[in-house]
């Protein structure tokens, strides 16, 4: 840190402490974003929800457009998510698969592979029926699973090893590592759903391979020979084990579609060394979050993480992050509900879910929030769009609010509404700069 990074952040600190700088309440509806829809008279799930709660706030702020890591970039949530909290990895990116490591408590040190997993439906032929496994895998399947795997599979590398952890519904995290061997992460996914683009996972175009790939070293390095090694053994083991598994069978008999096979992505081998909210801004942030995906980036940029009951308990996590704000300078929510009806390409679902969290959580906002001393920020991490059923490059829209900040005349928090705002188009790390701009 710099002397000029320090007197800003004692500044910072100064005027939260006085009363001079508003707090945070910094609000990501994950996968919000979308595009016009037939069945929904060609308008956008947010523009089709009877949103009131949003729509008054959005009359009181300043609206804009943000591409949240950049533009043509179709992002995961978790870069998604880094880059929405100012923090740039264009020069290189640790791999999902640590951030969700750290975030489950797995035991993960420098030199060990993490990449994140879903569990997914194969044909003998390993066609890709589906990449979730129907989207209704129960914990008590998952965990019967995943100790079947563990019990199961034997490596053949001498010296190898492998932690395994189910976490939610279809989503998992393996950890290999080799005793004396830094693994390397510079592999291929076998989910071909995903590419890696500088260590970070993009969405791959339309027409990828819709089957189980092998996993392949990216450099000629013995390191990424044998973590590409691993990745491929313990994948085909997996099928073996997963094929004829009493879970499976009773899935199938039930219509259901087997858990037979994982999908692996975003490896990572080494725990970022990056700085805290605190260390960039001098503000002290905590953070309601549920997967272990954004509890994983929590705890890497130093927030204290808080839980707020199940998924979509938005009452709850409007009372605590209420609650929460009155001990710390900034609260983070990410709120998962409008991205899995996204995925499954469901746009009146995700319209309810828009209005959902609309009469839960933004209700409890628009009335309790004292505007003056808040500064409120709403927007996503990624568009979700229902035609694709997958992550988009589409701008998210952007929602500034406090009292002290003249609105811009906004009527709604809409991508149409927003793309008329004052705030323009920003990327991802520019809006705190942006928000601790208009209140400084």
């Amino acid at each position: 840190m710099n002397l000029a990074q320090g007197i800003f952040i004692i500044l910072v600190h100064i005027s939260i402490s006085v009363g001079l700088l508003a707090k945070l309440l910094y609000v990501l509806l994950d996968g919000v974003g979308d595009l016009p829809n037939p069945t929904l008279n060609f308008v956008t799930p947010l523009d089709a929800a009877y949103t009131p709660n949003l729509d008054s706030l959005a009359r009181l702020g300043v609206s804009g457009l943000v591409y949240s890591v950049g533009k043509g970039i179709s992002p995961e949530s978790d870069i998604a998510v880094f880059s929405m909290l100012s923090y740039d990895f264009s020069s290189g990116y640790i791999g999902r698969g640590v951030v969700e490591a750290i975030g489950a408590g797995m035991d993960f040190r420098d030199g060990y592979l993490a990449l994140r997993g879903n569990f997914a439906t194969i044909d003998e032929n390993l066609f890709i029926i589906d990449r979730r496994a129907g989207r209704d895998i129960s914990s008590g399947e998952a965990i019967e699973l995943a100790e079947a795997i563990k019990k199961s599979v034997k490596l053949s590398h001498k010296g190898a090893s492998f932690d395994f952890l189910p976490t939610v519904g279809h989503r998992c995290i393996v950890v290999f590592k080799v005793e004396g061997v830094n693994l390397s992460a510079n592999i291929s996914n076998t989910d071909p759903a995903y590419t890696r683009m500088g260590g970070m996972g993009v969405i791959s175009e339309t027409d990828y391979p819709k089957s189980l790939q092998k996993c392949t070293p990216l450099d000629n390095g013995e390191s990424s020979k044998l973590s590409a090694s691993l990745v491929n053994d313990f994948s085909d083991k997996v099928i073996k084990v997963l094929k004829s598994h009493p879970i499976n069978l009773k899935r199938v008999k039930e219509g259901k579609k087997p858990a037979n096979a994982i999908l692996l992505r975003d490896a990572g081998n080494q725990i970022p060394k990056i700085p805290s909210l605190y260390e960039k801004f001098g503000i002290k942030f905590t953070c309601i979050a549920d997967l272990p995906v954004e509890i994983g980036i929590a705890r890497l940029i130093g927030m204290e993480v808080v839980k707020a009951g199940g998924l979509r308990d938005y009452e709850k996590k409007a009372d605590t992050a209420l609650n929460l704000l009155k001990s710390f300078d900034g609260v983070y929510v990410h709120l998962k509900g409008p991205d899995e009806p996204g995925h499954d390409g469901d746009a009146k679902m995700k319209k309810r879910v828009i209005e959902e969290i609309d009469q839960k959580f933004f209700s409890k906002l628009a009335s309790q929030l004292n505007l003056y001393e808040v500064l409120l920020i709403i927007s996503s991490d990624h568009s979700t769009p229902c035609q694709l059923k997958a992550h988009s490059d589409d701008p998210v829209p952007l929602l500034m609010v406090n009292k002290r900040i003249k609105h811009d005349n906004t009527c709604r928090f809409t991508e149409r509404d927003a793309s008329k705002g004052s705030l323009g188009i920003l990327r991802g790390i520019e809006v705190l700069p942006k928000a601790l701009s208009l209140i400084s």
